[in-house]
């Protein structure tokens, strides 16, 4: 077994051999028992240290000058496929960008590809279960591919190649490549390796790697909402949780850097950005010498923490006042939070400022405080519905969305009721349910018994996705007769006559595609694209969308100046 973040490198006898020593030849050619002639004769000078570390140096020689931008040969060209959660999205425009740089180009279909690679989830093992089956699908197209092509490589970057590293390399041979998620920058050379025919590997966790020098490519071209990574990893250590373990622990951008991506989105056209991390408000800059001794923010009342408090740095106030800055007409969101983290000034930046979002991910987990304190989520019940009073009074109107785990260690049916009473008491818009799913390397493997039967977990899930359910649909219904600003995203997926969005609050709104007037009257009536804003009159409701007629197109600071 190689340690952890072990670079790992598989070849087949004979490759990248040191050259033979002066005399080598000559030395070869003696038969057996035979000496070389002059006896009596200095041997050659042999390999010294600066030999073996040009040797161990990566080398490029073998595979040429790079071509490019955009060009196929010598690089060829990639297909990438995302699963899981946004992160996951980010890391692959993160993938992109390096990989377009190096001189690959980019298929549309994976039958098109030299390269396919899944950037992968391993939070629960159905994510990692559907990756193993689509690697089974690649399979075949690997072997359906034409001898007169180069043989198609596959790579497996992400949560489940650092959680998996060894087996997916050995397993059945199916990958050729494997990147953790602070492995991006090296993808040139494990993919140059595997065209040499070698498996390669890096899945070094890094204290400092958060790609700031690097622009993402939006990997969907044209689109009106972008994902903007701010910090990776998690110190959090929730005993349910892999994150740590496969994306390490928290670090976070310069400010400047994720300032200068959100002014480049701007000028692209983005309506919507969203600020991402695994603990999105617990950044902390620490890259301006000047900010060193400032004073860690106060934790929400209540909430405690497996770490000591860390001071200094810019905190995740300050970033979000100077993003909401950039541009008026742009939509700020962010995700995922933690409710620990929720001081009064990011509350008030968010009542205040008409562009970012009055939307808010504060996941539970659980309704259970005997359970809460099981998972390390460092907060009670009692404490989790004080923070949920208190952002409803600092943010009238606010918008709600949570995670629930389902059947976690030692839950018992009254700790699954508490759930559900939850649910029924906050009455939540948007949610997240899952089952749970036991993860190796986390301290509830190690510390707890998965001791609640599958069965009981999915009825248990089930009871709470139906409780849920009912109680967004009563709170997306009081929207029924109100005007919501909704900013268009495309035609809607079940009926070419309508088109769909997302209004303040993140809930998908869907309404006729047909012309409408500008409210300012400055433009003649036309129909609603993609990046535009519109009001929509809501007139039904679901627990999972609104439907409406449209009103008119508009912005967001005249909507904002309207009420």
């Amino acid at each position: 077994m190689l340690p952890c973040g072990r670079a790992l490198l598989l070849r087949p006898a004979g490759l990248l051999r040191p050259p033979p020593r002066p005399g080598a030849a000559r030395r070869a050619r003696c038969g057996p028992g035979e000496r070389p002639a002059g006896r009596g004769a200095a041997l050659p000078a042999g390999p010294d240290l600066r030999h073996f570390l040009r040797a161990a140096a990566p080398r490029e020689a073998p595979f040429g000058p790079q071509p490019a931008p955009g060009s196929a040969p010598g690089a060829g060209r990639v297909y990438l496929e995302t699963y899981g959660c946004q992160m996951n999205v980010s890391d692959a425009e993160i993938a992109w960008a390096i990989l377009r740089k190096s001189g690959y180009a980019r298929a549309e279909e994976p039958a098109e590809a030299d390269v396919i690679l899944l950037v992968t989830c391993s939070v629960r093992e159905k994510a990692e279960q559907t990756i193993w089956n689509r690697l089974r699908q690649l399979k075949a197209l690997k072997a359906r591919r034409p001898r007169a092509r180069a043989p198609l490589r596959i790579g497996i970057l992400g949560c489940m190649a650092e959680r998996l590293k060894e087996e997916i390399l050995h397993r059945e041979k199916l990958v050729d490549v494997v990147a953790g998620p602070d492995a991006y920058r090296d993808l040139p050379r494990l993919l140059a390796l595997a065209e040499s025919g070698q498996r390669a590997a890096n899945v070094l966790l890094s204290l400092d790697e958060t790609y700031a020098d690097i622009l993402p490519v939006q990997t969907s071209a044209g689109g009106t909402t972008a994902f903007v990574s701010i910090m990776r990893g998690c110190d959090n250590m929730c005993s349910y949780c892999i994150v740590p373990f496969t994306r390490g622990r928290e670090r976070s951008r310069p400010v400047a850097s994720i300032l200068q991506e959100v002014r480049l989105l701007s000028q692209q056209g983005v309506k919507e950005v969203t600020l991402l991390g695994q603990n999105v408000n617990s950044f902390r800059d620490t890259s301006e010498v000047q900010f060193q001794s400032a004073a860690a923010p106060a934790l929400s009342r209540g909430f405690s923490t497996v770490y000591r408090a860390k001071p200094g740095g810019l905190r995740f106030a300050h970033l979000l006042d100077q993003v909401s800055r950039i541009d008026p007409e742009m939509r700020i969101r962010f995700t995922s939070p933690h409710p620990k983290d929720f001081p009064d000034e990011v509350l008030q930046l968010i009542q205040e400022r008409h562009n970012i979002c009055k939307q808010l991910h504060l996941p539970a987990q659980s309704g259970s405080t005997r359970v809460l304190e099981a998972m390390r989520r460092g907060y009670t019940r009692e404490a989790y519905l004080e923070l949920v009073q208190h952002v409803r009074e600092a943010i009238p109107g606010v918008s709600l969305s949570s995670d629930f785990i389902a059947g976690f260690c030692g839950e018992t049916e009254d700790d699954h009721q508490q759930t559900v009473s939850l649910l029924r008491e906050v009455r939540y818009n948007v949610g997240f349910l899952f089952a749970y799913s036991m993860r190796q390397k986390t301290r509830a493997y190690h510390r707890l018994q998965d001791d609640v039967p599958a069965d009981v977990k999915k009825r248990r899930l089930e009871e709470l996705i139906a409780v849920f359910r009912e109680e967004a649909a009563r709170a997306n219904e009081a929207l029924v007769g109100q005007s919501q600003l909704v900013l268009v995203e495309g035609p809607s997926k079940r009926s070419a006559s309508e088109l769909c969005g997302r209004n303040d609050g993140n809930i998908k709104v869907i309404f006729p595609d047909t012309e409408t007037p500008d409210a300012g009257g400055c433009e003649a009536a036309a129909r609603a694209r993609p990046g535009d804003y519109v009001l929509v009159k809501v007139t039904s409701a679901t627990s999972q969308s609104l439907r409406g007629v449209l009103l008119c197109r508009t912005s967001l600071s005249r909507a904002a100046a309207c009420g």
